[in-house]
């Protein structure tokens, strides 16, 4: 990645280091692998090239052009669930990203100012300033910049700042929903998001996080995601979507309804023909979350079969791997957002863009879990597998 103005990679890169008490550890690896790291071990930074991009240009209206996709052939993986999804950033939680306590909006706007006004760019203090701050407080900081400046900070720092670098800034300045609503567009665009990134954002995000989401979808594309998931999908993985979509997941009243669980899992054995993919996008779409954990692991234990086995053997192409990755979910969200970040960085070249999107999605929710259920799945810690060779 080159970085444009003042210092050069390599030695941003040791400055990087060097503040964070790494550099014999780490030696002097690329920007966006040390964002990433930085990430890991602080909070949440942006997504590589392609999806939404830096925001420019994107255009609006319905997606509708062609039949949609839903039964073509796939490949799936029994990622992981959303016991999790709900916790909130702050101090004690699973998130990496925690709320910097000696925030001061006006020192951070001056720090931001001064990065930016000399003859060459202070890179290092826009990240050390961005990546130590909570969603909420980047927001505070870009509102007062605005306030006293009469100038969007965004732009300011997009005119100084150019490839990931700029993405980043991009998608740490910008509210969760805006990037969610982007990447879901990309999705339904991409003749093979859809089963996977879309289910992805529709499955993990909370009802509040969701519905904001769907309203900037809404705001910003001038269509409701419903309309482009209906005619960019079709079959189960459209009616999987749309049940989400619609946020009608009942909500956990604190109550275990063990006769509804055995009837769910009576129901899920009894679907056949017709009524299987409507059982099954009825159970998995509108129980609540630690009711489906129940009802799965039952059904499991009565079938004798694994649940990954069962849907591999009932589901086909694109429907299958969008039901595999919400049984995942369901089953433990922390796992499946390990193995997405595997399957990124088992790529020829890492998928930055999947992974700088779970990074940031989750560094204020649980992505100290992710980390945990990656070093156990795979022997060894995601910020080792995200340090980039020379």
């Amino acid at each position: 990645m080159s970085v444009t103005s003042g210092k050069t990679g390599a030695s941003l890169t040791e400055e990087i280091l060097n503040h964070l008490g790494l550099a014999d550890k780490v030696g002097a690896s690329g920007m966006v692998g040390i964002l990433l790291l930085w990430l890991l071990l602080n909070q949440p930074r942006g997504w590589g090239s392609g999806g939404w991009g830096t925001g420019k240009g994107e255009p609006t209206s319905r997606l509708c052009q062609g039949p949609g996709r839903g039964t073509g052939e796939g490949h799936g993986q029994m990622l992981a669930p959303p016991t999790m999804v709900l916790q909130t950033a702050a101090w004690g939680t699973l998130g990496t990203l925690r709320t910097f306590l000696s925030f001061s909006v006006d020192k951070d706007v001056q720090r931001l100012l001064r990065a930016i006004a000399g003859q060459g760019v202070d890179h290092n203090a826009i990240v050390d300033v961005l990546t130590n701050r909570s969603r909420e407080q980047r927001q505070l900081i870009s509102r007062a910049f605005q306030e006293r400046t009469q100038q969007d900070l965004l732009k300011s720092l997009q005119a100084a700042l150019s490839g990931n670098l700029e993405r980043i800034v991009v998608a740490l300045l910008h509210p969760a929903a805006h990037l969610d609503a982007r990447e879901l567009r990309t999705a339904l665009k991409d003749s093979g998001s859809a089963e996977d990134v879309a289910m992805e954002i529709l499955a993990t995000r909370t009802p509040p996080q969701l519905q904001e989401c769907l309203a900037v979808y809404r705001h910003d594309f001038k269509v409701e995601a419903e309309e482009d998931i209906k005619c960019a999908t079709k079959g189960i993985l459209r009616d999987l979507l749309l049940a989400l979509a619609k946020g009608g997941r009942e909500s956990y009243a604190g109550i275990i309804d063990y006769n509804l669980a055995e009837q769910d899992v009576q129901a899920l054995k009894r679907a056949e023909g017709p009524s299987t993919e409507q059982t099954w996008v009825f159970i998995l779409t509108q129980r609540n979350p630690e009711h489906l954990v129940r009802v799965l692991h039952q059904y499991q234990r009565s079938t004798g079969h694994e649940l990954e086995k069962t849907i591999r053997d009932r589901f086909h192409g694109a429907a299958q791997v969008a039901l595999l990755s919400l049984a995942s979910v369901i089953l433990n969200a922390a796992l499946y957002f390990a193995d997405k970040l595997h399957q990124a960085l088992q790529e020829t070249e890492p998928n930055y863009q999947v992974l700088m999107r779970i990074l940031i999605s989750r560094s204020e929710t649980d992505l100290l879990s992710i980390r945990a259920e990656f070093k156990k799945k795979f022997g060894k810690s995601l910020y080792s597998s995200l340090q980039v060779e020379k």
